[in-house]
């Protein structure tokens, strides 16, 4: 999962990235209004975190070029005001959520699990497909009773094709949403990680289920029978 902060306070910039980066999320951050606004309408992100005091542009124009561009994607404004009318003018631009500062980031990543299930109302934080479960919030995974250690980029990968059981990601949508803007596209990075995953969660089964499908992509699912 990929989410874009835009604060120009580089001090909660780099607390924030940082401590969500140990929740497994890739994490971009812009310090202005303008390269923010630009992040956001150019790349595909899960969520945005939006300061609503920048320089160059503020949080509420952003907002809306964000949404004038067609991005669904939930923003949570971080602001300090705190009258209900400054609450409601948020929310009215097109903001999901808002934190007031001083917040704690128990608080925020709350909020952010909340959004993130939004609009998947169905969706469960606990993956299952054969004998390998897969819980995101503990981030627990196992396979075959055992349980399997995996790093945070391997266990971001796996949650993202889980996500899209049986549909084919290509390596385009793997590096928006699994890296960050530091991401080589031309290197082998994606393979080596799927490489990994494939050791750790296939290799001693009889069932694989991480597939490549050449020249398009990987898919997770239970694998087909041959036809006799």
């Amino acid at each position: 999962m990929r989410i874009l902060i835009i604060e120009d306070d580089e001090d909660i910039s780099r607390s924030l990235k940082s401590s969500l980066e140990a929740e497994s999320f890739s994490v971009d951050t812009a310090f202005d209004g303008e390269t923010g606004s630009y992040l956001a309408r150019t790349n595909e992100y899960d969520l945005m975190i939006l300061d609503f005091m920048l320089p160059k542009k503020d949080g509420k124009a952003i907002c809306m070029e964000i949404r004038q561009a067609g991005k669904t994607v939930p923003i949570i404004m971080l602001t300090v005001r705190s009258t209900t009318e400054a609450k409601v003018e948020l929310l009215n631009t097109g903001a999901d959520d808002y934190l007031t500062k001083p917040f704690s980031f128990q608080e925020l990543r709350a909020r952010i699990r909340a959004l993130l299930r939004r609009p998947r109302k169905l969706e469960s934080t606990t993956f299952e497909l054969n004998d390998l479960s897969v819980d995101t919030l503990r981030q627990k995974v196992v396979r075959g009773g055992k349980e399997v250690y995996l790093t945070r980029k391997e266990f971001s990968l796996l949650e993202y094709l889980l996500k899209h059981q049986g549909i084919v990601v290509s390596r385009g949508m793997i590096m928006e949403h699994v890296w960050d803007a530091e991401g080589d596209p031309f290197s082998n990075t994606i393979e080596a990680h799927i490489l990994n995953l494939r050791k750790k969660i296939d290799a001693s089964q009889k069932k694989k289920l991480i597939q490549t499908i050449p020249g398009r992509g990987y898919t997770i699912d239970m694998p087909r029978k041959s036809p006799h």
